[in-house]
């Protein structure tokens, strides 16, 4: 199964695509007026059979711009995706030098990590899906 993942947010969003035996297939952080446009790319480009949303900030605005996909929406509860998120960005960027020394937990990612956030929330969405009583 493949997923198209959105964390929303007023001014940014993350996407992803993410496929059960594929793993993270796409990623991307876009401006929210443009979700929509960027989504219908996905879409195109790697056909998932629905659309994911995390249940947080401009939802509402966010559903509104992918109903016009034709896809399924789900909306999931994006518990602690932002914490979890940073630390999926250091496990798979190591940091380098004195950085090393610093716990990840008092570092902030060079980079926007709303795209990670997606890809928890469509992977524990998948997982839901196939362990629905776990």
């Amino acid at each position: 199964m493949r997923v198209l993942s959105v964390d929303p947010g007023r001014e940014k969003c993350g996407l992803a695509i993410v496929d059960t035996q594929r793993g993270i297939v796409a990623l991307g952080v876009v401006p929210t007026s443009t979700v929509g446009t960027v989504a219908r790319d996905y879409v195109r480009q790697h056909r998932p059979q629905s659309i994911v949303i995390g249940s947080g900030t401009a939802l509402r605005t966010i559903r509104e711009a992918l109903a016009e996909i034709g896809l399924p929406i789900a909306v999931f509860p994006e518990t602690n995706t932002t914490l979890r998120a940073r630390a999926r960005y250091f496990q798979e960027h190591p940091r380098r030098g004195w950085r090393r020394l610093i716990p990840t937990t008092l570092q902030t990612p060079p980079i926007p990590v709303d795209d990670y956030a997606a890809v928890l929330i469509a992977e524990d969405y998948l997982a839901s899906l196939l362990n629905p009583g776990g």
